[in-house]
């Protein structure tokens, strides 16, 4: 549309143009004409007077007017006295007029003198005639101006229509092949005339746009990549699991079978707490390994890493008795790292047969349900569920009981060990202690997993009998012991906290041992103490009470506010491990944890940090005025 306006604009600057040429030419001569007539009159005048001895000017005027187009005449003798005057009553104007004025022309008096006769003779002659053919030759001019115009702009608008189609289809074409081809030549048949620099241009933008697609194409791909892998293990992760389960088993149309397993790495938790986080993560590196070699022997077999914890194993078109085998490999090679790393045990499995049409949800419950089985045994043990079809409730509710016997018996037969981990002050004058940890044994002597048990007992309603076991048994080791110098941190489950008939047996106990008491320092979680706050500020007037102390632990994880300290007034506070980690490099949990000290230590709250695994962290948190550590670096766990 704007090539429309322009071609209409330059068509008519270039009428204009046109148009003044023309009456340009006109005047010129115009101009030409009029000067001739006026020296040819002028001369035939002068002639006449010298070869007609007439000497009356009253015979004279009227012939002159007869020979000549005169407007004005005037005849005078030598002395100036006026002989004959005439005017004629039209005068020349209009637009003729003013551009011959315009171009020069004057029309202005002619005079003669003549001696024989003696007169003087002045005139202007009539030009009418020529003006008024000027003026319509001037005015024809314009119309056919005009009409050219309305002639010629229809036909270079359609002209310029016609063309730009015909350049618009040559682009496409080039457009096309571009898109085909971004580095194939134009040949110059397909360039549409003047549009060569625009062909140029859209080559360089298909060239640039090809190279930006494939960067992002590799980015997509990276991305991509990214959310389905694991960062430690560099295994595929759950969103990976679910994908390809969904695609090769939920959905697809052959009918296919084989062996999932889930082996879960149930020493983590103590590991990150005891050890620290890197050994965390080498224990996994190494149980992935573990398992990479196993799955490996089997055609097809895939690995996948679940969770923190769970490692996902598929074993397609393998039989129950060659996933018995792949069990026991599997136990074995957990049981030679067990004993290079110095642990309780590694790792648990739980098998469970599958048929292509399962649910996900079905098999994952049976799996996990295999495992409960698993860690009723020995360590690294493992449990095939054989058929997976209408046997989930019942095999859940086997899983359980298997539970509720191993707990039962480790609460009627006390079976469990204590450990110690301390805390070391930052100051002599800070006031720290020791925490208490336990590990459960089954009548084999078989440690049990503390994570799996600590959840299970919670699920079998024994938790709160399991915490008041270890209290006992605490209570029990530091008497005999003659410990009763040293204090000492017991960890409580928010149930427990949170239970009226506990709080009174607890408050009688601590009573009936004061000394002790007043040595002893009850962990709860900072999320644990949140759930009823009211009845944790009872529970915390009941320990004071008492004599004794109550430290939130795993703080920070959840949105504390202050008047969650001014309600409660706990003695201490540790900061969940995710803060502590890496701090030395990490500037904003620096900030954040110097202004927790800050405002915990202007209302007498002391601060601990827990998995400190560094030198440099030590230091780091040392120069943030914490007031004690307890981590790998500090100290491993020792017998009580």
């Amino acid at each position: 549309m704007k090539t429309a306006f322009q071609l209409v604009f330059l068509q008519l600057i270039t009428a204009l143009l046109l148009f003044v040429a023309l009456v340009m030419v006109q005047l010129n001569s115009a101009s030409l004409q009029v000067q001739h007539t006026e020296r040819q009159t002028h001369t035939m005048v002068q002639q006449w007077l010298q070869h007609h001895a007439i000497t009356d000017a009253a015979e004279l005027g009227p012939q002159l007017r007869q020979l000549l187009p005169l407007a004005q005449l005037q005849i005078q003798d030598l002395q100036g006295q006026e002989l004959f005057n005439y005017r004629s009553g039209s005068t020349s104007s209009g637009l003729a007029v003013t551009l011959l004025n315009w171009h020069g022309v004057e029309f202005s008096p002619q005079h003669i003198r003549s001696s024989e006769p003696e007169l003087q003779v002045r005139f202007v002659l009539d030009h009418s005639s020529q003006i008024e053919a000027l003026n319509a030759s001037l005015w024809l001019t314009l119309l056919l101006t005009v009409l050219i115009c309305l002639l010629i702009t229809p036909i270079l608008l359609w002209w310029q229509h016609h063309r730009l189609l015909q350049s618009s289809r040559q682009l496409n074409k080039v457009i096309d092949q571009l898109g085909r081809d971004p580095l194939q030549s134009i040949e110059a048949s397909m360039q549409p005339a003047g549009f060569e620099t625009v062909v140029e241009n859209l080559q360089l933008l298909a060239q640039q746009t090809m190279k930006r697609f494939s960067e992002m194409s590799a980015n997509a791909r990276q991305v991509t990549e990214d959310a389905y892998k694991d960062l430690v293990t560099g295994l595929p992760n759950r969103n990976r699991f679910v994908q390809y389960f969904e695609e090769q088993l939920s959905q697809s149309d052959k009918v296919d079978f084989g062996i999932f397993a889930i082996t879960r790495c149930t020493e983590l938790q103590s590991l990150n707490q005891t050890r620290g986080y890197h050994e965390g993560d080498k224990y996994i590196q190494e149980v992935c390994q573990i398992l990479t070699k196993a799955v490996h022997a089997y055609a097809d077999g895939q690995l996948f890493r679940l969770n923190s914890s769970d490692f996902g194993v598929l074993l397609p078109r393998v039989t129950a008795k060659e996933a018995e085998n792949f069990a026991i490999q599997l136990q074995s090679r957990l049981n030679q790292y067990q004993q290079t790393a110095e642990l309780e045990s590694v790792a648990y499995t739980g098998l469970v047969s599958y048929e292509s049409g399962r649910a996900l949800g079905e098999l994952l419950a049976i799996a996990d349900t295999s495992i409960s089985l698993a860690q009723t045994k020995q360590a690294n043990a493992w449990h095939l569920q054989k058929e997976s079809s209408g046997l989930e409730t019942a095999s859940y509710g086997y899983g359980n009981q298997n539970w509720r016997n191993v707990i039962d018996d480790v609460l009627a037969n006390s079976r469990l060990n204590l450990l110690v981990q301390s805390i070391q002050p930052a100051k002599r004058s800070n006031k720290a202690y020791s925490e208490i940890l336990v590990r459960f044994k089954t009548q084999e002597n078989q440690v049990l997993p503390t994570a799996s048990f600590l959840a299970m007992a919670e699920k079998l309603d024994r938790i709160i009998a399991v915490d008041r076991l270890i209290i006992e048994t605490a209570l029990s080791t530091i008497k005999n012991k003659n410990m009763q110098d040293q204090y000492f941190g017991l960890n409580l489950s928010p149930r427990s906290v949170h239970d009226d008939q506990f709080a009174i047996w607890l408050e009688r106990r601590l009573l009936k041992d004061a000394t002790i008491a007043s040595k002893l320092i009850f962990e709860v979680t900072e999320f644990g103490l949140q759930q009823n706050l009211k009845t944790s500020k009872r529970f915390i007037d009941m320990v004071h009470r008492a004599g004794a102390r109550v430290t939130v632990e795993k703080f920070g994880v959840g949105i504390t506010s202050f008047k969650f300290f001014r309600d409660l007034k706990p003695d201490h506070i540790k900061m969940d491990g995710s803060y502590t980690r890496h701090i030395d490099e990490d500037k904003n949990n620096q900030y954040f944890l110097r202004l927790m000290i800050d405002l915990a230590h202007r209302i007498g709250v002391s601060v601990f940090a827990e998995s400190v695994e560094t030198q440099e962290e030590k230091h780091m948190l040392d120069s943030l005025f914490i007031d004690g550590c307890q981590g790998y670096y500090i100290g491993k766990p020792a017998p009580l």
